[in-house]
């Protein structure tokens, strides 16, 4: 019996420091999980999400759309020559945005990820946010700003395709409802020289009846049709996503100020108590040397 006791309480220490291990694991998750900035990483995938549509579907659609205009609009090279040159350098420009978004967004989810740990220590008055680290924040929050104009433009030239195609749809359907009633095909036509994506002395400029029923059959035209709607999705989305980050960015940029001034307060209030107590020990210190 005696030698049984010493195994039990062995086995109760050992059950007690495995609940204090897990414990200090769940602990330390909960405190990883309470790090994590959860709206900078909603805005983060968001801003990925709506990139990668805008720009990958934008892409293949400008491609689309550049086989479309050469086989059934301007069979002259020269004629859509500046076309073509347009749409490579839209290309190019889908290139420029892919990539400094994928770096900038990452450098906000940083952003969020340190501010969120500076607002977390100041509360527990172990840190001090510097001048430097709130003037960052505020220039991110301009930056921001700024981008999130410009692609609410690009939102709004990105509708323009999508207009144009959708005309040219609605109008292959009126032709192929049969409660239509048209009695000539052939005078219904769509002219994209009036948009002036080609000259007007382009050939043929045109498209109109049958004509313009077996383009909107074509695979070009429909994939091209859908991806622009998917990129305009794509560009809401951006334009979302860095709302959402100017108004991450702004909370915390005041909250980090809220902190400052907070901490100034603590600052000036223990100065007086300090003041207070070596005063009250002085005052002490004479009464005792006048007692004796």
């Amino acid at each position: 019996m005696d030698g049984t006791k010493p195994a039990m309480e062995s086995n109760a220490e050992e059950t007690q420091d495995e609940g204090q291990e897990s414990k200090g694991c769940f602990e330390c998750c909960i405190k990883c999980l309470g790090g994590v900035p959860y709206a900078s990483l909603v805005a983060t995938i968001l801003c990925f999400s709506g990139v990668a549509l805008f720009c990958g579907c934008g892409h293949v659609a400008l491609t689309g759309t550049l086989t479309m205009v050469e086989n059934h609009f301007s069979r002259v090279t020269s004629d859509h020559a500046t076309f073509a040159m347009v749409i490579q350098i839209f290309q190019y420009i889908i290139y420029g945005i892919a990539s400094f978004f994928f770096v900038y967004a990452i450098i906000l989810l940083a952003e969020g990820f340190y501010t969120t740990s500076a607002i977390k220590k100041e509360l527990q008055s172990d840190f001090k946010t510097t001048v430097c680290g709130r003037c960052i924040t505020a220039f991110f929050m301009f930056l921001t700003y700024i981008l999130a104009l410009v692609f609410l433009g690009i939102f709004g030239f990105t509708a323009i395709p999508v207009f144009l195609f959708f005309n040219m749809w609605n109008t292959c359907a009126a032709m192929k409802s049969p409660d239509a009633n048209i009695t000539s095909p052939e005078s219904i036509c769509v002219d994209v020289r009036q948009y002036g994506i080609i000259p007007w002395n382009a050939t043929p400029g045109k498209a109109c009846g049958a004509t313009l029923g077996d383009i909107c059959n074509t695979s070009e035209f429909y994939l091209s049709y859908h991806l622009y709607i998917v990129a305009l999705a794509g560009a809401g989305a951006t334009v979302i996503a860095l709302i959402h980050y100017l108004m991450i960015l702004a909370a915390n940029w005041a909250y980090l100020k809220s902190a400052v001034s907070t901490h100034e307060y603590q600052d000036i209030k223990t100065k007086d108590d300090q003041d207070l107590e070596a005063e009250a020990r002085s005052k002490e210190g004479q009464n005792s040397s006048s007692y004796s």
